[in-house]
């Protein structure tokens, strides 16, 4: 049986050298720092769903974003069935340098963070993952 993803957004925020991370309020992520992310609605593109997903969990305007990465997200239950399949677009954007950002809609919290402390947060994979290629200098 061919399980088809469920397409997914997240959108990094920097600000010198630290991250914009909301923590998940919501199962199945909940208690997880991440970037600021969610489900793509019926009709989005990956890009519409970012910016989305941005105002709505910290307030945050982008007039646009820049894709950056693409994750599988793949699930499984103890019999290794897939039980949720999502392709996670994760894009780069830029907002303006004065707003302030809030926790809103599934975040129940967020900050600004650097590399260093994104290493001992409860992150996915993805976010340590791209954070760690931002921050490099190569």
């Amino acid at each position: 049986m061919t399980v088809s993803p469920k397409p997914a957004s997240s959108v990094i925020v920097r600000r010198g050298e630290k991250f914009l991370l909301v923590r998940r309020a919501n199962p199945p992520a909940q208690a997880m720092y991440a970037f600021p992310g969610g489900k793509a609605e019926e009709g989005e593109t990956a890009e519409q769903a970012a910016i989305r997903e941005l105002a709505e969990e910290t307030g945050l305007i982008a007039a646009s974003a820049r894709r950056y990465a693409v994750y599988d997200l793949i699930d499984r239950d103890d019999d290794g069935r897939i039980t949720s399949f999502y392709r996670l677009s994760v894009f780069l954007a830029d907002v303006d340098g004065a707003a302030v950002a809030a926790a809103a809609d599934d975040a129940d919290d967020l900050g600004w963070y650097a590399l260093e402390e994104i290493r001992v947060l409860n992150v996915p994979t993805s976010v340590l993952e791209c954070a760690e290629r931002l921050a490099s200098p190569d």
